[in-house]
């Protein structure tokens, strides 16, 4: 396997022939779906309803029927739900695509006879878990170059690589496969939003505000950041999450910033001016809506209960939570990769599958994101 996808993943900051360095291509920050089923419907008003009942018939679906349910953990019996984000580009033409053919989009290309392997990234990986009594939830990213078992559509082990090779080779089912096999716990949904719903939304709630506690130099997208307090949307709200380049801990920096800006954005779609306008409600549920993807098991009408269900959860019932990294090393074709503290890890995918979270960081306080002043 190594040659076969070791290759693409060997190192995040080389070209592709003919493309744009990795660090220059979009990474997505998985907002869209969080917000639509954890922070819009605490607002509960009639207004939000109507447009949110209309646009879910808008949303693209893919399908995961090809994993063998036997290969598969145990479907959670109670109401606790853990739903696996990924955040993908519109992808790009691969070898032996034409160019009509790489104008496909996610949902459209896991529909197709063959998922074309390459066109995508899914370098935001997320899982969120939300309780059963529906009064909390908790968001866990997992590093992109996890080192792990990488699974393809159909459940089976294709050989060790990042764990982002998962998407990119073998699409959703693969992507849902390998978390699953990593964490033992059964993701009841997959959502998957592009970059321009990331972009849309931050513009659609006019802002979002962050701070940032010292000057730092994005040397890859050319960007000085100076201490202080900024209200971003568009290109700036971009840049801030993307960057990873002038921060001490590199990605992992970049994973916690991501955190930091959807706890701002929560916070900020809360906000009566977002909620109570008209304009920036419909233009905010759009956002939410025309760029995500999800499993077709996942109708309209499941994710509006979903979404009632939880309107009396508020952005303090939400819990950003850290994997557990033991370091990182560089290892032949591969490059860089992240090793996982296995004993720990477990401790953690334990408590998800028991729905006690709080148990676990309460053991583990450090685990959870810092406050907005003391993310950099």
């Amino acid at each position: 396997m190594a040659g076969k996808i070791g290759k693409r993943y060997r190192d995040a900051g080389k070209r592709r022939d003919g493309g744009q360095p990795f660090h220059r291509r979009h990474r997505k920050l998985l907002v869209a779906l969080v917000a639509l089923v954890v922070v819009v419907p605490v607002i509960g008003t009639a207004a939000y309803a109507y447009v949110l009942n209309k646009q879910l018939g808008n949303v693209d679906n893919v399908t995961t029927k090809t994993l063998d349910e036997a290969d598969r953990p145990d479907p959670d019996e109670g109401d606790a739900l853990n739903i696996l984000l990924l955040g993908s580009d519109k992808g790009e033409q691969v070898a032996g695509q034409t160019a009509e053919e790489a104008k496909a989009n996610v949902a459209e290309d896991a529909k197709s006879a063959t998922w074309p392997a390459g066109k995508y990234r899914s370098d935001t990986i997320m899982i969120v878990h939300i309780s059963a009594d529906r009064k909390s939830s908790f968001l866990t990213s997992i590093p992109r170059d996890t080192f792990t078992t990488i699974y393809d559509a159909n459940g089976q082990p294709q050989g060790q690589n990042k764990i982002n090779a998962a998407f990119s080779e073998y699409g959703p089912a693969g992507a849902i496969s390998t978390v699953e096999h990593l964490t033992d716990l059964r993701m009841k949904h997959l959502a998957i939003i592009d970059w321009e719903g990331f972009k849309d939304l931050s513009t659609a709630v006019g802002g979002v505000p962050v701070h940032i506690p010292a000057d730092t130099y994005d040397s890859a997208q050319d960007v000085q950041w100076l201490a202080g307090d900024y209200n971003l949307k568009g290109k700036k709200a971009l840049q801030y999450v993307r960057q990873r380049h002038g921060l001490l801990r590199g990605d992992f920096d970049r994973i916690a910033r991501q955190q930091n800006f959807l706890r701002a954005l929560m916070g900020k779609m809360l906000d009566k001016g977002t909620m109570s306008n008209p304009v920036k409600l419909i233009n905010t549920v759009k956002a939410l809506t025309k760029n995500l993807t999800v499993d077709e098991e996942w109708s309209g009408g499941d994710m509006r209960g979903l979404a009632l269900s939880l309107r009396g959860m508020q952005a303090k019932d939400v819990s950003f939570v850290q994997m557990p990294v033991a370091g990182t090393e560089t290892i032949p074709v591969y490059g860089s990769i992240v090793r996982l503290e296995d004993a720990k890890s477990q401790e953690l995918f334990a408590a998800l599958r028991d729905d006690d979270l709080d148990t676990y960081l309460t053991k583990y306080p450090g685990d959870l994101l810092k406050d907005s002043k003391d993310v950099g």
